[in-house]
């Protein structure tokens, strides 16, 4: 595991539960994450993508506490979403705006950014990516890895503190989600939350948290997170 990030500026949650309509989805859920990279596995329904949506407060906990590098996200709901970008499965629920673009644009509205910074860094984040000549494309047009790098590049464009993907590479063919995967785990200098399905991403990530019916069931080197996930269906 690589050396951790200042433990000051990581995640916490302390015996967090989360009930939606009286229906338990997580339940005493403790952990200190403080790698750049976590990978987040478990079978479908087993609470990782609600594990991944507190981060940000698109879930609130019923019970416990959770904090984000310091902030604490039921509390301070508005500074948290600033600091922490959040990537959806499906890109195209996160595509707003008519051209590339402008989509981009699009997350530095309303952040006090003046117009020439604004397009600045538009320009670079695109460039970045590899989608400045698509730059006035129709954000529909494009194939599914350039729309999943466009919803990426949306996110970084507002400098988060920490990127949460939640089952990034799902919809993507094999190159494409190699590509979303070498980003994620190595293309970025901020920490990092991956939730997926893919054994072998989650092996490239610095920890993994394994989740089973709503609890935390194990957590730490990814490569022994995963062997053990493994060994309990074979």
């Amino acid at each position: 595991m690589s050396a951790p990030a200042d433990p000051t500026r990581g995640i916490e949650l302390r015996a967090v539960a989360v009930e939606i309509d009286g229906r338990g989805i997580l339940d005493d859920v403790s952990a200190t994450l403080t790698q750049r990279t976590v990978a987040v596995i478990g079978a479908n329904g087993s609470g990782k993508s609600t594990f991944a949506r507190l981060l940000n407060g698109l879930v609130r906990a019923s019970a416990g506490e959770v904090r984000v590098h310091g902030l604490d996200v039921a509390r301070e709901t508005r500074r948290v979403r600033e600091r922490v970008g959040f990537v959806f499965t499906n890109p195209d629920a996160q595509i707003l705006m008519p051209t590339v673009a402008e989509d981009v644009a699009l997350s530095l509205k309303g952040r006090g950014r003046g117009r020439e910074e604004a397009a600045a860094r538009v320009a670079a984040v695109l460039d970045r990516f590899g989608l400045s000549a698509l730059a006035d494309r129709p954000a529909y047009s494009l194939s599914g890895g350039q729309k999943q790098l466009l919803a990426l590049a949306s996110v970084l464009v507002t400098e988060p503190a920490v990127v949460v993907a939640d089952e990034p590479t799902t919809l993507l063919d094999l190159g494409n989600a190699r590509l979303i995967g070498d980003v994620l785990t190595s293309g970025i200098a901020v920490q990092t939350v991956i939730v997926t399905h893919d054994l072998e991403l989650a092996e490239r990530c610095d920890a993994a948290l394994r989740f089973a019916d709503g609890r935390l069931v194990d957590a730490g080197e990814p490569a022994e997170v995963t062997g053990r996930y493994r060994a309990a269906f074979a």
